[in-house]
């Protein structure tokens, strides 16, 4: 049985005219091979409900994860009702009825297990199953979500589970871009791309995938494809290291605009501290990215700087604040008037050069750079946010990327 995934994003399916034109892309597939279709909800309407929580007030939580999934159950419906018109046997399932099973991290479920054997089973009686994305069931029996942009990893675990052909994730862009065409429309489309690209341009600030998505897919050598569902045409193929003939030194310039940077004065130089203050990032589930520490002026105390989502900044120094006695340092700061700016390529690995083209880039245009981190295939800096436009054009100047 050859099985497709293909998962469609909120602006695929933001009305009932959109919806119908994914009904037709997968009437095209469907006679060829099984298919299991993977919906968000329609665009702002997970947004419209993260707003009714932050009015009410509540952490994440057994309810919160109730209001989140509601969505997707709209789109999943309305889906499979225009392929029964169509007469393509079509079933909505809601992440509970495979199940999909997950752990008890409420708005950051992880993926335990997944259920094969109900969707071979429905496969006997359907042609396409419609499937709610984001969502699962924690082990003890709640309705769980998995983060934003969790439509992505369940298209993506569903096709390792299975052992699918491939996992298309349509969206409103025709692929992957060596950088946001909305900010320079110089930008050009990458045919294709490694997972470990892949994987630091999501991490970096590119929104076309999920993070945790391209991990799964990594770790199971699933092939995706990002495509338009506007256009017919074929978009970015993400695909093991092995299968690209030449890697680009830079293959892309990212951004993220969403962190913020704290800073903690004046805390002691000594063994154990950063473990502290790390552990404490981790038992909340905040994201810890860049980390710099360096010595006080003193000499005895050090200073760290770290960043993290800036939906988790308030809460990270209120923990910090409350630890204050604990941790003995001076001062704690956060400033969330920063951008992170990234450049991404395999062949970094085997070229010199690269960092220090992109620092005199930077100071060229008199652009400051307040933290660095690196790894083989990445570089990344923060700057001030007002940069950011200026930055990216820059970079992507400077390692020929423009379209020609």
């Amino acid at each position: 049985m050859k099985i497709v995934v293909m998962k469609f994003g909120g602006t695929s399916v933001a009305n009932i005219e959109k919806i119908r034109n994914v009904a037709e892309i997968v009437s095209k597939q469907y006679k060829k091979n099984k298919i299991v279709v993977v919906l968000s909800a329609m665009s702002g309407v997970t947004n419209q409900l993260q707003s009714y929580i932050e009015e009410v007030d509540y952490s994440p939580s057994i309810e919160s994860d109730l209001v989140m999934t509601s969505g997707e159950q709209v789109t999943i419906g309305l889906l499979s009702m225009l392929l029964n018109k169509r007469r393509i046997k079509s079933l909505p399932l809601l992440g509970w009825q495979l199940p999909i099973i997950t752990d008890e991290n409420y708005e950051k479920g992880k993926i335990l297990n997944i259920n094969n054997e109900s969707i071979y089973h429905y496969f006997k009686s359907y042609d396409v199953i419609v499937l709610a994305g984001f969502q699962g069931i924690s082990t003890s029996g709640n309705i769980t979500s998995l983060g934003r942009g969790g439509s992505d990893t369940t298209a993506v675990a569903i096709a390792a589970s299975l052992q699918a052909e491939r996992c298309d994730i349509y969206t409103d862009v025709e692929g992957v871009y060596t950088t946001d065409p909305n900010i320079d429309s110089t930008a050009k489309k990458i045919n294709k791309v490694t997972y470990e690209e892949m994987l630091e341009m999501s991490s970096t600030g590119t929104k076309v995938l999920q993070t945790r998505s391209v991990e799964l897919a990594m770790k199971n050598n699933l092939t995706l494809q990002v495509l338009s569902s506007l256009t017919n045409k074929n978009g970015t193929y993400i695909v093991n290291e092995n299968k690209l003939i030449e890697k680009e030194i830079v293959s892309g310039v990212s951004y993220s605009k969403n962190e913020s940077k704290l800073t903690i004065s004046g805390i002691p130089d000594k063994p154990g501290i950063s473990a502290k203050i790390f552990g404490l990032m981790a038992n909340h589930n905040i994201n810890v990215d860049m980390i710099v520490q360096n010595i006080s002026q003193d000499g005895i105390s050090a200073n760290m700087t770290f960043t993290v989502p800036f939906k988790d900044s308030d809460i990270a120094k209120k923990i910090l604040e409350d630890k204050h006695s604990e941790l003995n340092y001076s001062s704690i700061s956060a400033d969330s008037d920063i951008a992170k700016i990234s450049v991404v390529g395999m062949g970094m690995m085997s070229q010199s050069g690269v960092a220090g083209k992109m620092f005199k880039t930077l100071a060229e245009n008199m652009i400051n750079i307040l933290a660095i981190s690196t790894s083989e295939i990445k570089i990344s800096v923060l700057i001030k946010k007002k940069y950011t436009e200026l930055a990216i054009k820059s970079l992507h100047t400077v390692y020929k990327l423009d379209k020609k």
